[in-house]
């Protein structure tokens, strides 16, 4: 029998040799968030969970305790024999659950005796929590940041995957949250993660950097969406260099009615979303929005935004908010193409290297 028990810090910084992560917690609280690649194999399921709750506070401990470990080694027969015969003998999982270890605890027993080299995180998926946000700052710290800064529908999106697509890093923090980082920035039918797996992702992510290579981030406010970007990041980002991405006012408007073409596909949505800038730009002219959007006239209503909501809030914040920005570098585009984008890419990536008098660059 092998079964040994890791405190939370090393697992993290073992995690790539496990074959496999097991956590053992419900379908729910694994969609809320888990350590990275975990597959689920969960000792109660959410059903089963609530009603082992309601026996315990009903009933009695006992009682409850002994329905639970029916249903659990129920389901752990059900999972080794989907999931384990055909493991070798040296296959090395991690296994854990919500904190206390009952769960993936019997899960852990029964692998190890077979014959398995088991790991059992301890404190579960709570004390992995405590140690990815303690992590992240020192993730941070050592990298170095380029922010792409400029007005909504300018072009950084497209540049940062552009910037990918040529092998530079890239912390995509709206992609990780799956929202565009406005008030318009909803994407319609995708969910965004919880603020655990959003801290969970941007770790993930910082973790796989290297730090002697600059990582390109977008500049953003403190939230994208209703996630929230962790406080290290966000003041790492705001005392960064900048890069101040520069596109003319109709291909920004072209660019959005492109990249928010749901808008143009579905007037409802987008009028929807416009009712929620009444407060701050008053109903008189998000009914006139509205009108421009039955009337078929979208890119007027995005120009408008552009001019009366996005750009003032923009120049009001960039400045204060991010430090280096007056000596940032200008990156102007002529036009949205993407073989513009991509020759903006590559030389920003140029602007990296050493010049032919051996200085570093700007």
């Amino acid at each position: 029998m092998s079964l040994r028990t890791l405190q939370a810090p090393q697992a993290l910084a073992e995690l790539e040799r496990f074959d496999t992560v097991i956590d053992a917690r419900t379908e729910l609280e694994h969609a809320h968030d888990h350590i990275p690649g975990a597959l689920n194999w969960p000792s109660l399921n959410n059903e089963e969970r609530v009603l082992i709750g309601t026996l315990y506070k009903q009933v009695n401990p006992f009682e409850a305790k002994k329905r639970g470990a029916a249903l659990v080694a129920r389901n752990v027969a059900a999972h080794i024999e989907r999931e384990v015969i055909d493991k070798p003998k040296n296959w090395k999982p991690l296994v854990y659950c919500w904190r206390g270890g009952n769960r993936s605890g019997a899960l852990a027993t029964i692998l190890s005796a077979i014959g398995f080299h088991v790991t059992l995180l301890e404190g579960g998926y709570k004390a992995f929590r405590h140690a990815v946000l303690a992590d992240i700052p020192n993730l941070v710290q050592p990298l170095q940041w380029r922010v792409l800064c400029g007005p909504t529908g300018c072009g950084k999106t497209r540049l940062l995957h552009a910037l990918q697509t040529q092998g530079a890093q890239v912390l995509d923090l709206e992609g990780l949250a799956r929202h565009r980082s406005s008030v318009l920035g909803h994407l319609p039918g995708i969910e965004q993660p919880s603020q655990k797996m959003f801290d969970t992702l941007v770790w993930s992510a910082l973790r796989s950097f290297d730090p002697s290579q600059p990582v390109y981030v977008e500049s953003e406010s403190k939230k994208v969406g209703d996630v929230r970007i962790p406080d290290a990041l966000m003041d790492a980002m705001r005392a960064s260099p900048c890069i101040h991405v520069q596109l003319s006012t109709p291909e920004r408007v072209a660019l959005l009615l492109e990249d928010y073409g749901h808008f143009v596909s579905d007037p409802a949505h987008f009028i929807r979303r416009l009712r929620t800038l009444a407060e701050m730009r008053g109903s008189q002219q998000v009914n006139d929005w509205i009108t421009a959007v039955q009337e078929d006239r979208i890119g007027e209503v995005v120009e408008a935004l552009l001019n009366s909501h996005y750009d003032p809030m923009y120049t009001q914040s960039i400045g204060r908010s991010f430090v280096q920005f007056e000596h940032a570098r200008p990156c102007v585009l002529p036009d949205r193409l993407p073989h513009t984008i991509a020759a903006c890419a590559a030389e920003m990536l140029r602007w990296e290297k050493p010049n032919q008098t051996g200085t570093e660059p700007v």
